[in-house]
This record gives structure tokens, C-alpha cells and sequence, in this order.
């Protein structure tokens, strides 16, 4: 792969790491480039699992009860990259950032052209780093980002991690869940943007004017509190021992998906999303990105399915 990127990289890990690169490895490297793209006025925000993990310390144990940590491509590694969103204005700096601080640059194909995307790869091979400008666009449902990212440091905003996640339609999997656990458990859902808060009036707005993504995301919101409430009988789906959760934490949750799906559910809907109701799901309403066979995920809902009856979301 080497004539793929713009320098020659070796992997080299230490061999305490055991073939494995140590979850506080990502973390601190993820802080340490924020930290130097501040330096030089770059936005540069962490998103992904990676910076739901640096946005809860405070839910570090019930994440480990939940099993978060392991639940990477790599079997027994919590991480295999480092996920940022910046500004498209910014690329030319950050391609320099990055060649500063000795990380290869992965030549452009058509797929990272299209999706405004680079890919740049550890100095000793340890990881790769996938940056992403203005917009999520390689998701079933894009999201955009512009004028967001002032909002929080050194990760994108809590209510965007959120919508990240329930974006998905194809490739929603365990760690996806597990985040969205986390997320939930270490954030209130509030009306009005507050720091470190889940932004329900701005996630309802959003929603009200795309019927496909307020679908998708109601579908998953709907699913995942299903799930954390019936979790004794459907966690050794997920990898979750429900034993090592309290109710108390449990009932947080559901209780906060319960505040953001009423909130979603009170905001009036424009014309466009009611036209486009009318077909439901008759018509495809997600972009076709990837699927859970292509990477690695799995099917958590199917586990719902016998539950549901004909036709509900």
C-alpha cells in the first residue's frame, strides 16, 4: 500500500503493546493534534467513538460494564483510528499540520475526493486519522457541521455525536449502541443549547425537515430505549451483561430518550417532510453507504424484530 500514500511508513509498535495500541495512545494523540491545530487557528474537533469516550469521563466504569472497551475492528483494541471533522477552508493547513507532525497523507482516490476526505496514516504505522470537511457526507443520512464546531473542544458538540450515531441505517452496530448508552448516561437532554448537554430543540428542528433522516433517527432513538429497558433479556445480544448495570442508570436513559423523542415528536413538520411521508418507506429515503457485512457490524435490531409488530418504527 505503500505507493498509496506521500512517504514511506514502517509499523512499529512497542513490544509492551503486545500487537495492540492502548486506547490512552489515541486519546492523547487526539488531544495533542486538537491542541496544536489551535495553536496555528485551525478547527480541527474529534468525533466518532473516540470523542464520545473523551467527552464522558465521568461514565468510564459504566462503559467498562457495558463492554465498550475491545469493541473495535481489531480484536482486543478499543480503537483503530482517529476521527475529526474540520472546515473545508481549512484543508490546505491542515495538510501541512499533519505533514508537520510526520503523519503520511493517503493520495486521493475518487471515494475520498467525493466525500471530502483525507486519510492520513501514524508516523510508526500505530493508526490511521480520517478527517472529514463541513459535512459528514460518507452516511446514510449526511450531517452537516459548518458553524458547529466553535461549539465544544477538543470533540464536536454532544448533539452532534448523537445524530452521528443515529444517522445509521445499515451499519448501526454494537459499538454504536454502546456509544449512544454512553452518551445518554453522561449527558442531560435539554431544551435549549447548555454546555455538555443533548440539544433536543435543535435535533427536533433539524428532523422536522427531512422525513428520511427524522425515520431513520426516531427509528433508532425508538430501538435503543427498547433496548436499555428490556436489556436482562436482549444485553447477551449486544455483548452486555445487564447484571453490571444499575436500574437507576437504566432508567436515566430511557427517561432521556423519552424527553428527546417527545421533543422530536412536538415540532411542527415542513411541507416537504409531509409530502415526502406519503411514501414512507416504499421509497429508499437513506443514501446507500455501507453495509454491516463490509464493516464488520451487526444487526442489533434484528434482536427487536419478533417484538414489533407490521409496519412500526
Amino acid at each position: 500500500m505503500s505507493w498509496m500514500l506521500d512517504k514511506e511508513i514502517k509499523r512499529e509498535l512497542p513490544s509492551s503493546w503486545k500487537g495492540l495500541v492502548p486506547a490512552k495512545v489515541f486519546l492523547e494523540e487526539a488531544e495533542r493534534l486538537v491542541q496544536e491545530a489551535e495553536k496555528r487557528q485551525i478547527m480541527l474537533r474529534v468525533m466518532g467513538g473516540l470523542g464520545v469516550a473523551m467527552h464522558s469521563p465521568e461514565s468510564q466504569d459504566f462503559a467498562k460494564n457495558l463492554g465498550r472497551t475491545g469493541a473495535g475492528v481489531v480484536k482486543g483494541q478499543e480503537y483503530t483510528d482517529i476521527d475529526f471533522m474540520s472546515y473545508r477552508t481549512h484543508r490546505d493547513r491542515i495538510k501541512q499540520l499533519f505533514s508537520d507532525m510526520g503523519y503520511a497523507k493517503r493520495r486521493a482516490t475518487l471515494s475520498s475526493a467525493a466525500s471530502e476526505r483525507q486519510i492520513y496514516y501514524h508516523p510508526k504505522g500505530w493508526f490511521y486519522v480520517d478527517i472529514f470537511y463541513d459535512r459528514l457526507i460518507v452516511a446514510n443520512h449526511p450531517v452537516d457541521f459548518r458553524g458547529r464546531l466553535e461549539q465544544d473542544y477538543p470533540t464536536v458538540s454532544v448533539t452532534d455525536m448523537l445524530l452521528e450515531k443515529i444517522q445509521m441505517w445499515e451499519a448501526f452496530g454494537i459499538k454504536d449502541l454502546k456509544d449512544c448508552l454512553i452518551l445518554l448516561k453522561a449527558h442531560k437532554v435539554q431544551e435549549q443549547p447548555e454546555e455538555n448537554t443533548v440539544n433536543a430543540s435543535y435535533i427536533a428542528k433539524l428532523l422536522a425537515k427531512d422525513w428520511g433522516f427524522w425515520f431513520t433517527a426516531t427509528t433508532n432513538l425508538r430501538k435503543i430505549r427498547t433496548f436499555i429497558t428490556e436489556i436482562d433479556e436482549l444485553g447477551v445480544k449486544a455483548q452486555i451483561d445487564a447484571r453490571n448495570l444499575r436500574r437507576e442508570d437504566r432508567e436515566e436513559i430511557a427517561g432521556r430518550l423519552d424527553a428527546l423523542l417527545a421533543r422530536i415528536d412536538r415540532e411542527p413538520k415542513s411541507l416537504g417532510w409531509r409530502l415526502r411521508s406519503k411514501a414512507g418507506t416504499k421509497k429508499r429515503w437513506y443514501n446507500p453507504v455501507e453495509r454491516p457485512e463490509t464493516v464488520s457490524g451487526f444487526g442489533i435490531w434484528d434482536v427487536l424484530l419478533e417484538k414489533e409488530q407490521p409496519g412500526s418504527a
